[in-house]
């Protein structure tokens, strides 16, 4: 199993600390053996106490500004809402991202769920699932470095070319989220992944997708894995769980189970959001994660 830990989230105002504690946090990631780093996407949310939402840093650009500051982190968004977004802009963004990097860009797509920010940015909340399988057809044509000849949802290419291609060979890593099994069967027809994120039910109303907790995944893997043999494919899909449940690491032996549960589940990745009122506690939460992650023997590295 790998890790990518999710960089703080912005508190809304200007302070130069807070834009330190996300390379704080980063190099922490980076230093303690971790995988990845992950940032979210909500260019224009509407925020509301109690409901799901909140404020984002563009993710293009604050994973270049990390990238510029490590050298062998991953850098994932966690997720890319397509339906926001014209996907040769996109491919352009996350491309660039890889350029930069040398490689090191990773990217969950999804198709979104906060409908006020879908108006105020005039996107299609309705069709906005098709909107995810057209857009990174969309994508990985473009990568291709080849001349394009696409039709989609407002945008035609007719012999484009987009140099120079991302440096990950064949192209970056892509994950389909969501919990549903529409996203599920999306996920083994057009993706290298499926990146599901644990919701209550309660919070599921808010966000439009299926519930999900560790009762319900092991299920769910089944049904990727079985919509992939019907796809024909024969590749390894990952699986990438996001835990935004910063409280879930206070019991460490408990923490220490359920990582070898996901992992015997068929988890790849484990994306946590992880305690901290500020970048020295997230930092500090980062080494005790790793620590866990070294006696639960799950790491690529691990023994045993």
């Amino acid at each position: 199993m790998r890790f990518s830990i999710s960089l703080p989230y912005p508190s809304g105002g200007n302070d130069p600390a807070e834009v330190d504690g996300y390379l704080e946090v980063a190099r922490a990631v980076e230093s303690a053996g971790l995988d990845a780093v992950w940032v979210t996407d909500h260019p224009f949310p509407y925020v509301e106490k109690g409901k799901a939402g909140h404020q984002a840093i563009d993710p293009f650009v604050l994973l270049g500004f990390v990238a510029a500051a490590t050298e062998r982190v991953g850098l994932h968004v966690n997720l890319i809402v397509l339906p926001y977004r014209n996907p040769f802009l996109t491919a352009r963004l996350l491309g660039t991202v890889d350029v930069v990097s040398r490689g090191r860009a990773i990217a969950a797509v999804g198709a979104g769920y906060m409908r006020r920010e879908f108006d105020a940015l005039g996107a299609d909340f309705e069709r906005r699932a098709a909107l995810v399988e057209e857009g990174v057809a969309a994508m990985r044509a473009a990568w291709t470095g080849e001349p394009v000849r696409f039709e989609g949802e407002g945008y035609r290419a007719d012999g484009n070319v987009m140099l120079p291609r991302p440096v990950t060979s064949p192209q970056p890593p892509l994950w389909r989220g969501g919990n549903s099994r529409q996203a599920i069967e999306s996920a083994a027809r057009s993706f290298d992944g499926w990146a599901p994120f644990e919701v209550t039910a309660a919070r599921s109303r808010d966000t439009t997708t299926s519930p999900m907790d560790l009762d319900v995944l092991p299920g769910k893997i089944a049904l990727l894995r079985e919509a992939a043999e019907r796809e024909g494919r024969s590749e390894p899909l990952d699986v990438c769980l996001c835990r935004p449940f910063p409280r879930w690491l206070t019991d460490r032996s408990q923490a220490i189970e359920e990582l070898q549960a996901l992992a015997a589940m068929g988890v790849t990745w484990l994306a946590p959001q992880l305690a901290g009122r500020d970048a020295a506690e997230q930092v500090e939460s980062v080494a005790a994660f790793a620590e866990v992650v070294r006696h639960a023997g799950v790491a690529p590295n691990a023994s045993g």
